[in-house]
């Protein structure tokens, strides 16, 4: 059996959220979504579960998430080129997320970009 990872993620704004995800290209899982949670694929084996504060109370026994508390979380994937790191990028501006909080890499057989989405999750790409 393939193991899959479903990560919980919080959100302020599931909607826009969901959206900003989908300019990015990951696909909406009706299935596994519905009025307080998307799903959102990422990947065959990576699954965002897009969740409201309240909702992410009930997966975390944790001080509840508020914007005095929570702080974003990072993350790291790959991609098959620098231009797939550049474009990914690009999309992720255009949707309303910020280019590299993290400082872009180019050490020749490595390249990294980075972006924020709407909660200031971050995401590096490495080439």
């Amino acid at each position: 059996m393939t193991e899959m990872l479903y990560m919980p993620l919080p959100v302020t704004d599931v909607r826009a959220s969901t959206a900003f995800y989908a300019a990015v290209g990951a696909i909406k899982d009706e299935a596994r979504s519905n009025e307080t949670t998307t799903s959102m694929i990422v990947s065959e084996m990576v699954t965002l579960m897009l969740l409201p504060p309240e909702r992410w109370d009930e997966f975390s026994s944790g001080t509840p998430v508020d914007d005095e508390n929570a702080g974003p979380m990072a993350f790291c994937t790959t991609a098959d080129s620098r231009e797939a790191c550049d474009s990914a990028v690009e999309a992720a501006v255009k949707a309303g997320g910020t280019a590299d909080p993290m400082p872009k890499e180019d050490y020749g057989a490595r390249y990294s970009r980075s972006y924020a989405d709407l909660d200031g999750h971050i995401w590096q790409i490495l080439a």
